[in-house]
């Protein structure tokens, strides 16, 4: 569920062709200035056994020296057999008996990523590592009530006007107050937010997290920011995110990594047409899941996703004064009644699944795509010399030149008011 946004940005990884049938994988550039053949050769080592650290067997792993640095990606080999077609939903499946980490799918993900993406220093790897991380944990622990025109954040912690959104009381400290807004687990409460918002705290919190180790210079400026005034919708996207792919050029439908941020579509113009129910914000947590904001304890599939995003065409109801709203009851009732094992139900299913895995229309279209999204976002550069995050306070590097994506999506929301050696190459 979600009012939605998207505006004109440049990527800060700098994406190239795509590969076609095979990983591109990620380039680290070298921290020093290029040396002898043997310091050079040491770099790429550090890199090779801290992603062994990670669990990444080395002989998954092809090593390659370039201008800049060194090119990591998974070998063909290893490419087919765990994320065969950039498949990245079932990796943990494939894997075996190999033990399972956060981190170790988040860096065989990016090790088969479809586009190249170049790293400006082993520290930034190093950095969305950690943030996708902390992005995973806060979206697994985050549960809100679901709301489109208020929203509610705990008053110790936070005050609202209409000029600044919601910032932060005298003495509160921005990752407590962010935790205490979205994890009842901890607060003992239940907050409203939209879809989109909540993301967004989600992802600040991850951010703030791998700040906290890696900038603490960045994380004092992101906490007087949020003292003055909030970063949200638009802005939020343009200062903190980079966006991957485009409707010209697609991500593989079953390619994410965890901690992504992803859009699905409603396709289905009267639906969509009920404030909130534009479509659904998610972060793609690994496993094949990704976030439930609104139901304890609860995930989706993508298939879970797509057959609920399906039957919002079939439960409009009105309230009293005339306004349009989902039954979600309603959703739920359906989606269960298919799930009741029955043949004809099975067929009824898969032939909704096939129309909506495919890629979204664009922009006010509303023909025959789908509810799959071509692209896919993370953090920025966090880590000091090399961050592509502009905050008051903070000197920044500009962000390289990459591929634009579309403005499909448009911010509808109002602000919301307070109610192995082996691997390397000789």
């Amino acid at each position: 569920m979600s009012a939605n946004h998207r505006s004109q940005k440049g990527p800060d990884t700098q994406t190239h062709e795509t590969c076609g049938s095979k990983a591109m994988g990620f380039e680290v550039a070298h921290d020093l200035p290029a040396g002898a053949r043997y310091t050079q050769r040491a770099a790429a080592g550090r890199i090779a056994h801290w992603l062994q650290a990670h669990g990444v067997d080395l002989a998954w792993l092809d090593v390659l020296p370039t201008e800049l640095g060194w090119h990591f990606r998974l070998t063909d080999a290893a490419w087919h057999q765990l994320t065969p077609d950039f498949d990245t939903l079932a990796l943990k499946a494939r894997l075996g008996k190999q033990r399972w980490t956060q981190e170790l799918e988040i860096v065989l993900a990016m090790l088969a990523s479809p586009l190249h993406q170049v790293f400006p220093s082993f520290d930034e790897l190093c950095a969305l590592v950690d943030v996708r991380k902390n992005i995973c944990q806060a979206g697994a622990a985050t549960t809100l009530a679901f709301a489109t025109e208020s929203a509610e954040r705990p008053t110790q912690f936070w005050t609202y006007t209409e000029e600044t959104g919601f910032t932060l009381k005298p003495g509160a400290q921005l990752i407590e107050a962010l935790v205490m807004a979205t994890q009842p687990a901890v607060s003992g409460e239940l907050f409203s937010f939209s879809c989109y918002r909540a993301t967004e705290y989600v992802l600040l919190l991850g951010m703030a997290q791998t700040l906290r180790t890696f900038n603490p210079e960045m994380l004092r400026a992101l906490q007087h920011t949020w003292q003055v005034k909030a970063i949200a919708s638009g802005r939020f996207h343009d200062t903190f995110l980079t966006e991957v792919g485009s409707l010209e050029q697609p991500l593989p439908k079953h390619y994410y990594v965890p901690g992504d941020r992803v859009w699905f579509r409603n396709p289905d113009e009267a639906s969509a047409d009920v404030v909130g129910f534009e479509g659904s914000w998610v972060v793609y947590l690994g496993k094949g899941k990704f976030t439930d904001f609104w139901r304890p304890a609860s995930v989706y599939t993508m298939e879970d996703k797509c057959l609920e995003i399906y039957f919002w065409r079939h439960a409009i109801a009105h309230q009293d004064s005339g306004e349009a709203y989902i039954d979600e009851n309603l959703v739920w009732a359906s989606m269960a009644k298919l799930a009741d094992g029955s043949k004809e139900n099975e067929v009824q299913r898969q032939q909704i699944l096939d129309r909506m895995k495919r890629y979204r229309d664009g922009r006010g279209l509303y023909a025959d795509g789908g509810c799959i999204d071509a692209t896919r976002e993370h953090p920025r550069w966090l880590c000091p010399g090399t961050s592509t995050v502009t905050l008051p306070g903070i000197r920044t590097t500009a962000p390289p030149a990459g591929q634009g994506t579309d403005t499909a999506r448009t911010q509808a929301q109002p602000e919301a008011r307070l109610n192995p050696a082996s691997a390397l190459p000789a």
